[in-house]
């Protein structure tokens, strides 16, 4: 048997606990990996509160919490090809990634280089592999402002960085208490709130050339107001307003490829994961909590073994 943090209903963090599972078996196409960490994202506490992905089954409870881990390679289920028992490797998860096991599909795994810690690979399948999709969408050239509504989350802190190595400039809006670390990004900072579009436009003159928004509602409403190319506002926080505002929702690629390039960015230096805070397995409750309440800054990861 194998720990694992589940919530065996639909709620609040009263429905989280610690129970003992056995290991997944591995299906076609799938590896079952023993988790060293795994990344926390608000989708977590969504969907323990009852959000349910596009498309997707509904959800067999107890369900394992999380969506990204890094681990190594136990078994492999069959069809699978490019994988060996012993790899390193991250993606997301099928079975939850706060557990001492889990199932990663292959389409969503790579693997891990050794100059990247479990801790920094396991931070990167949601929110890293978002901001890279995202920052593809807008498809701006370098010399270019790329507005992100909240810049100072985890998907945040990683598209700033990927769209300065790519040359583009970047205006964020962040809270006072996130000033100095997103102007560390070499993000523009502005704070969010009422007028916030007269203070954007203070802070970028020359205009903004599309918005990447991770906080919807009255911001991206302003934000959207900046732009006279409507495609070139995206949101991965309101996908019912955006479209209503002539822009469109992140595309989601989901695949190896992708976590291939974000994590070269890392190796090469241009992508830093900002795992801000671990915790053991033990505390998964308090890793979670640190993101739903809104106090994370860059990423938090809960290690899981050695």
């Amino acid at each position: 048997m194998a720990k694992a943090y589940v919530f065996t209903e639909h709620g609040g963090p009263e429905a989280e606990t610690f129970i003992d599972l056995p290991p997944p078996s591995p299906g076609p196409g799938q590896l079952l990996v023993a988790v060293r960490a795994a990344g926390v994202n608000p989708v977590d506490w969504k969907l323990r509160n009852g959000y349910s992905r596009p498309g997707s089954a509904p959800t067999e409870l107890p369900a394992v919490l999380g969506s990204e881990a890094a681990g190594v390679v136990k078994e492999i289920g069959a069809g699978v090809e490019g994988f060996s028992v012993g790899d390193a490797v991250f993606g997301s998860t099928l079975t939850g990634g706060y557990a001492e096991y889990t199932l990663l599909p292959v389409e969503v795994t790579a693997h891990k280089p050794d100059a990247v810690s479990f801790t920094d690979a396991a931070a990167l399948p949601v929110a890293a592999a978002t901001a890279y999709d995202a920052v593809n969408q807008v498809a701006l050239p370098p010399g270019d402002t790329l507005l992100i509504i909240g810049v100072g989350g985890g998907v945040g802190v990683a598209a700033a960085q990927i769209a300065r190595a790519f040359g583009i400039r970047v205006v964020g809006t962040a809270s006072a208490g996130k000033k100095e670390f997103v102007e560390s990004l070499g993000v523009v900072h502005v704070a969010p709130g009422p007028d916030l579009a007269e203070r954007i436009r203070a802070a970028a003159p020359d205009g903004v050339d599309a918005v990447l928004d991770l906080v919807g509602g009255a911001d991206l409403e302003a934000a959207a107001t900046l732009l006279t190319d409507r495609t070139k506002l995206i949101s991965a926080a309101d996908k019912g307003t955006v479209p209503r505002l002539g822009g469109a929702a992140v595309v989601r690629l989901r695949t190896a490829a992708v976590l291939d390039e974000v994590a070269k960015l890392v190796v090469s230096g241009s992508l830093r994961p900002y795992v801000t805070r671990t915790f053991p397995l033990e505390r998964a409750d308090e890793a979670l909590r640190a993101v739903e309440e809104g106090h994370a800054r860059g990423k938090i990861v809960i290690e899981v073994g050695a």
